[in-house]
């Protein structure tokens, strides 16, 4: 299936006492380049995450960021630290035992301290399974995404593309035509010059013209590559560098078109097909 390298998901676990937050997004780029913004908590995930994306995205420019929130209920009462107290304790008994006179600490002092109640603990490996999982289902929504974008480019060029086709084939009936005017127009100009003297010479003049003025190679070339533009963006896997190959043929086979050109309909047709290849080539750059 065809997919584009533009796309979003993010995605949120709820731990007991914490929430893991997961964004991915990704944006055009030549290869893939991934960049991380992690939590403390999660940095040390960063090779496995870096190998998690590779294993599905073949191009873009990729952001991971992951994010601990911990939850309000994390810091409710779970009860007093006994080490944290008897650590007080000892200090305040050293305290005043040095100096009588000083105040000993209140209960709101003590409750205040640093590490005094027992907050929730979050397990690092927990953490790291929750990342880790989250991401997996993370870049399933990432992979949609690009997927459900991909199908928009890959039908706007399909569009462009049949376009492109209706204008060759609107020129190929006209190519007998235009050759025998060509040939007529050429004879009496060269039979000016030349007289009936130059007979020979004229001849040889309106085959060498001729030669230069065919493009019947062209447009055999110009509907080889529609066909395999067609081909190629029913392929799966990552199909834009070589659709973006083919746009450059497709534009030089449009531009020898119009450089052959002997006729405005010829000249018309090459500048339609040169805009059609160019819109063309524009949504090409979004394909993975």
């Amino acid at each position: 299936m065809t997919a584009s390298m533009t796309g979003f998901a993010a995605h949120s676990l709820n731990l007991d006492h914490a929430g893991v937050n997961i964004d991915l997004r990704s944006v055009n780029q030549r290869f893939l380049e991934l960049h991380f913004r992690l939590g403390d908590e999660f940095r040390a995930l960063e090779p496995q995450l870096r190998e998690l994306i590779n294993q599905r995205l073949v191009r873009g420019k990729v952001e991971c960021r992951i994010s601990l929130n911990v939850l309000p209920v994390a810091s409710l009462d779970n009860g007093l630290n006994p080490a944290i107290l008897e650590r007080l304790a000892q200090w305040q008994g050293d305290v005043r035992q040095r100096l009588p006179d000083s105040m000993p600490l209140s209960v709101n002092e003590i409750l205040r301290w640093p590490g005094a109640m027992q907050g929730a603990t979050l397990s690092q490996d927990a953490l790291n399974e929750a990342a880790l999982a989250g991401v997996r289902a993370t870049l399933d929504e990432l992979v949609e995404s690009r997927q459900r974008e991909g199908a928009k480019l890959k039908q706007h060029i399909l569009d462009r593309l049949a376009a492109a086709e209706a204008q060759v084939a609107s020129l190929e009936p006209l190519l007998p035509a235009l050759a025998a005017a060509q040939r007529e127009k050429l004879t009496q100009r060269l039979h000016d010059a030349l007289g009936e003297a130059g007979h020979e010479r004229l001849a040889q003049e309106i085959v060498l013209a001729a030669q230069k003025s065919d493009i019947d190679e062209e447009l055999s070339r110009l509907a080889t590559h529609f066909a395999e533009v067609r081909r190629v963006l029913n392929q799966p896997g990552a199909v834009g560098k070589r659709l973006d190959f083919l746009m450059q043929e497709l534009h030089r086979e449009a531009n020898t078109l119009g450089s052959k050109s002997v006729a405005a309909e010829t000249s018309r047709v090459s500048l339609e097909l040169k805009v059609l290849i160019e819109q063309m080539r524009e949504q090409v750059q979004n394909i993975e």
